[in-house]
């Protein structure tokens, strides 16, 4: 999960909280990028399994270049780049960061869970609880735990034949 920066909605408009390095700048990215890996290895002690980016950053063109070229040195998927389809429709704010309640139910997820079609499927959630540093969607984190472990999620899987997996080995 390269972070390479992070924007806010506020007054009508997306502003820019912080910027690791200029996006537009593809030896800069690339720079970051490979340093955030090594860091990674030094602490997971193993290359990542797949690479994606704090709020999608990694999607801008001159970002996009460079983590696909990384996913493919690497041997892994690249989010939202490749085979792996992405739904990130199990999300609690709009898109101009409004509170979605409705989107983060069990019945939401248990719609969702039956409405993917073949093939591999990444369903986005950001889960949480009781973390040290509260943020803006600490709620939503919440909520997605309750809908998460709720037992009609499970039973709409096995329903629906979905097999719960990791990236590794998606290459």
């Amino acid at each position: 999960h390269l972070d390479l920066g992070e924007w806010a909605y506020g007054g009508g408009a997306w502003a820019t909280v912080y910027e690791v390095v200029d996006l537009e700048d593809p030896v800069a990215v690339e720079a970051e990028a490979r340093a955030q890996l090594a860091r990674f290895r030094e602490l997971a002690g193993a290359d990542p399994t797949h690479l994606d980016s704090h709020q999608h950053v990694h999607l801008a063109p001159a970002v996009a270049a460079v983590v696909d070229r990384l996913g493919e040195a690497l041997g892994v998927p690249v989010r939202r780049r490749g085979r792996v389809r992405y739904c990130g429709d199990f999300y609690g704010r709009t898109h101009d960061d409004r509170p979605l309640p409705e989107a983060i139910t069990s019945e939401r997820l248990v719609a969702l869970v039956a409405s993917l079609p073949d093939g591999v499927t990444e369903l986005a959630c950001h889960p949480g609880e009781g973390t040290e540093a509260p943020d803006a969607y600490d709620a939503e984190r919440r909520a997605e735990v309750t809908a998460l472990c709720d037992p009609a999620v499970r039973d709409a899987l096995e329903r629906e034949g979905v097999r719960l997996r990791s990236f590794a080995g998606l290459a």
